[in-house]
């Protein structure tokens, strides 16, 4: 029975990741956390996360900006699914947890003989620019925020460790405090569309970047043709579609800017125009520089080195989401 480690298990991707895992079955689970246990884990109080219960496995306190803390954590672990990163807030704690905090992890993973190592990470590391149908291979990475230059720095570790990578850029799914919420945000703050709202973008459901994760940790070696992979449905959704389906969730403040949905009042705003509005708002625009220029990253390998099915299109997962997105949104 191999042994997993998660790290971040009690947040957004890693608590996915613990319910796949715990749904295959046949796996010994270490579940890491530095703030309080998973939900579910022995000795757990309530969670973030009450779905993400899993009895019976081992949890770990320990923190990445300790490396003290981390002294021990890889014990007889196989796998380590490394989803704990270090989102906004200062550009010291960006470089503490995601940089110096991971090259530690990565110190201690190849003390105690971890035969996979696989890293979350994000799409943001390429900064900005037009994607279409883009590769790994065929593009430079240029983070522009102290968060995704940190999380290069700490790519660069579990690379320089043997370990796999993985580049989602759009998450969907229950838990998700980044999206969908700030894609609400916009909606609100807009009178229309903007330049149509015909870009194309890469999604992915946290379910199935939980597969891959998994499924990356523990495929045969043989199997990876490369050590970084964009995660994602294969199939890019438009904007326009991805903003209607916020707008229908996201209430009736919502509804003026979803596009053709909203009937021939609402305006179609240029680029220009609609970052003047969020500023006087206090809505950062970057955003809104990933809504209107391509985002779409090629994720067929990863399917197919893993044998893995991608779940439903855009539409469909997203319809499963739609009350539980309903409820999170009633403050936002």
């Amino acid at each position: 029975m191999p042994t997993i480690m998660i790290t971040g298990a009690a947040g957004f991707i890693g608590g996915h990741v613990a319910r796949e895992a715990e749904r295959r079955g046949g796996l010994s689970l270490r579940l890491m956390s530095h703030r309080r246990p998973p939900a579910g884990a022995a000795g757990a109080g309530p969670g973030p996360d009450p779905g993400a219960a899993v009895p019976g496995h081992r949890t770990v306190r320990a923190d990445l900006s300790d490396p003290g803390s981390l002294r021990g954590v890889c014990e007889g672990v196989d796998v380590l699914l490394h989803c704990a990163s270090q989102i906004g807030g200062t550009p010291e704690a960006n470089e503490t947890v995601n940089a110096r905090g991971t090259a530690a992890l990565m110190a201690e993973a190849r003390r105690a003989g971890v035969s996979r190592v696989v890293y979350l990470s994000t799409a943001s590391v390429y900064g900005r620019g037009a994607f279409r149908a883009a590769r790994p291979e065929d593009l430079v990475r240029n983070p522009g925020s102290p968060t995704s230059g940190s999380r290069a720095h700490a790519e660069d570790a579990v690379l320089a460790a043997g370990g796999v990578v993985l580049r989602p850029h759009l998450v969907l799914g229950d838990g998700d405090r980044w999206v969908v919420p700030g894609l609400a945000r916009i909606l609100r703050a807009l009178p229309g569309s903007v330049e149509g709202w015909a870009a194309r973008t890469s999604v992915i459901t946290a379910h199935d970047l939980a597969r891959l994760l998994l499924g990356a940790g523990l495929a045969p070696a043989g199997d990876l043709t490369a050590s970084v992979y964009h995660a994602a449905h294969p199939v890019p959704v438009t904007v326009r579609t991805l903003l209607s389906a916020v707008a229908a969730v996201a209430g009736p403040a919502a509804d003026p800017a979803a596009g053709p949905a909203a009937g021939p009042a609402a305006e179609d705003l240029t680029a220009v125009r609609a970052r003047e509005l969020l500023a006087a708002r206090g809505i950062p625009g970057q955003g809104l520089d990933m809504l209107t220029s391509d985002h779409w990253f090629d994720s067929d390998p990863v399917w197919r080195d893993l044998r893995c099915t991608p779940g439903p299109d855009f539409e469909a997962a997203f319809k499963e989401l739609a009350e539980s997105y309903r409820r999170a949104l009633l403050d936002i």
